[in-house]
């Protein structure tokens, strides 16, 4: 079954769009394209959407909420492409909401402001990730955890907000979002390779922060892609020594040079006998399933497999393999606004930007095949203006 939104359009249709403004920040907003602005003021954006379950994308319109408020209008400058954008598109996490606007992988410029915004100027360079709300009021809420909301996130797209609407992502030429769900981008990275630490950045920075890589500690990042190549930067720039678990050698030189010390191909079963009891930590990009048991079997006493990568597949496991050695098998999901805050200025501090493929949106059906082939290195970038 689909489940589609055409009575949201038609009702947003009924209430444009509005922004307060004053003539020096209409100044300033000045260098939103026209056509984004024409959108803005109408109610609606430009986008790219998937009408049913693994259809290709196609260029469409979607409405976007008046600006409340608390809110920002956000002229998106570039939108990452993330695999979980394909999981949903393809209904592979469960019944998608369509049509679907995918990305939650966004950087632009704030061009408006309500009324009671404290965050943000016009003109400020500003991100948004996985989650465009929660409850606010629960405990992980309260402690800036908020994408363990009780009640459940608010997706940036794929989900229903607050008051019942879908939520439509980033693939698109603007965003109205909450102050309180939208980070500030440093000057010192650009917006299009600050992109993809949005979701592929933070999805890294938090369990290596909670699991503590750094110096002294042996951390290897299984699979090279657009979440592991982002993982091997931030381990090596927190102080660890970086270890790349790939299914081959290809990317070799790639792994050394983004910062890991070694690399290893688990194809060859030798891997799993040289390598045994090493790593303090492991961090699961990939999102195919895994032979847990054997890379359980390459931790130290007291070591953890953090899996962020999410198969569509149901994973086996025999328990003694985390009895033995007092192991840890955890999962990991992006993190709270103010730690996503803090990935951005560290990746600033570091230089620490994605590697991306700047791609016009005419060509995202071919990235998806593209990514699904694993022939990207190592995240495709959309230019919006191109929408």
């Amino acid at each position: 079954m689909v489940r589609t939104a055409d009575t949201t359009h038609r009702r947003f249709e009924e209430h444009p769009m509005s922004v307060t403004t004053t003539a020096s920040t209409a100044s300033a907003s000045s260098t939103a394209s026209t056509a984004s602005a024409r959108s803005a003021a109408s109610g609606r954006a430009a986008a790219y959407a998937v009408p049913a379950p693994g259809a290709p994308l196609e260029r469409t319109t979607v409405p976007r909420r008046p600006v409340g408020p608390h809110d920002v209008l956000i002229d998106i400058k570039y939108a990452g492409i993330c695999h979980s954008d394909i999981h949903q598109a393809r209904d592979g996490w469960g019944e998608g909401i369509y049509p679907m606007v995918p990305g939650h992988e966004i950087a632009g410029i704030v061009t408006g402001v309500g009324a009671d915004v404290t965050r943000f100027t016009i003109g400020d360079r500003v991100g948004v990730g996985c989650m465009v709300d929660s409850c606010r009021e629960c405990e992980h809420c309260l402690s800036g955890q908020e994408q363990h909301c009780v009640q459940g996130m608010t997706g940036t797209y794929n989900a229903l907000d607050r008051a019942g609407e879908p939520t439509y992502g980033g693939y698109s030429t603007h965003l109205v979002v909450d102050e309180n769900y939208t980070v500030r981008i440093p000057d010192g990275l650009s917006l299009d390779e600050a992109a993809p630490l949005l979701c592929a950045g933070i999805t890294l920075y938090s369990p290596l922060r909670h699991w503590q890589a750094g110096p002294g500690r042996k951390v290897a990042v299984v699979g090279l892609g657009g979440l592991g190549h982002m993982g091997v930067k931030m381990a090596h720039a927190m102080g660890a020594e970086v270890t790349v678990l790939s299914q081959t050698l290809r990317k070799e030189a790639d792994g050394r040079r983004l910062g890991a010390t070694h690399f290893h191909a688990t194809t060859d079963e030798t891997t799993f006998e040289k390598l045994a009891g090493t790593f303090d930590l492991i961090v699961s990009t990939v999102s195919a399933p895994l032979r847990l048991d054997a890379y359980l079997g390459l931790l130290k006493v007291d070591g953890a497999l953090v899996n962020v990568g999410a198969p569509e597949e149901p994973v086996s496991l025999n328990l003694f393999s985390v009895i033995g050695g007092r192991k840890t098998l955890a999962g990991s999901m992006i993190g709270g606004i103010a730690e996503t805050q803090e990935m951005l200025d560290f990746c600033a501090e570091h230089g620490l930007g994605s590697e991306i493929e700047l791609i016009e949106a005419d060509r995202i059906n071919e990235a998806y095949a593209r990514v699904l082939a694993s022939d990207v290195r190592y995240r495709f970038v959309i230019d919006t203006s191109t929408i």
